[in-house]
């Protein structure tokens, strides 16, 4: 979720570089996540936060609150994906308008049409966009596991007790080694056939 150069690119206004709780570390740890999703053919899906350029987004009332994000247009180099977690060809990047990726997007029936029961949840910030994430994902019966390190906030204060809350009440928060081990025991993805001229 919104792995984005807005949060990793010193000098930015949102950059979130803490080492204990930031987002350039989550970004870091994620990347062997990713490479283990991929190798067991785990579905992995990106969001970005993108408005439009006409400026009619800035009636949401989420822009209200944070009119700064009006800025987040599609041409704007902020907004882009972080290199080192770049989707790969056939993996899906859904543009979204809030904080939880569910809403305004086709990830629900992404997921379902797909028989998908549990999310692995990365990303940031771990106050915003990943506990609204996590708590659609609960409300629409999915197991939702946030490893711990993968998520990132601006402030260890602000990033632990909403992984605190969010274990309490709406999944688990889990280091990521253990996330690692779930993956390690899953089948290889499956090769798929080449197809014949």
């Amino acid at each position: 979720v919104d792995f984005c150069l807005a949060y990793t690119r010193a000098g930015s206004p949102w950059y979130c570089g803490d080492p204990r709780c930031g987002v350039v570390s989550a970004v870091a740890q994620t990347v062997e996540l990713l490479a283990r999703c991929r190798a067991k053919g785990v579905p992995v899906v990106f969001t970005r936060v993108v408005y439009g350029e006409d400026g009619l987004d800035s009636e949401l009332i989420f822009l209200k609150k944070v009119p700064k994000l009006i800025s987040w247009t599609e041409d704007n180099p902020l907004t882009h994906i972080c290199p080192e977690v770049l989707p790969v060809h056939g993996e899906e990047v859904m543009i979204k308008k809030h904080p939880g990726a569910f809403f305004g997007t086709p990830l629900l029936s992404y997921f379902n049409a797909r028989r998908i029961d549990t999310v692995l949840l990365v990303g940031c910030s771990t106050s915003g966009c990943i506990r609204a994430t996590a708590l659609e994902g609960m409300q629409h019966g999915f197991r939702v596991v946030i490893p711990r390190e993968c998520v990132g906030d601006r402030t260890q204060a602000v990033h632990d007790a909403n992984l605190l809350d969010c274990h309490a009440k709406i999944c688990d928060v889990l280091p990521k080694s253990a996330v690692m081990d779930y993956l390690d025991g899953l089948p290889p993805a499956a090769k798929k056939a080449k197809k014949k001229a």
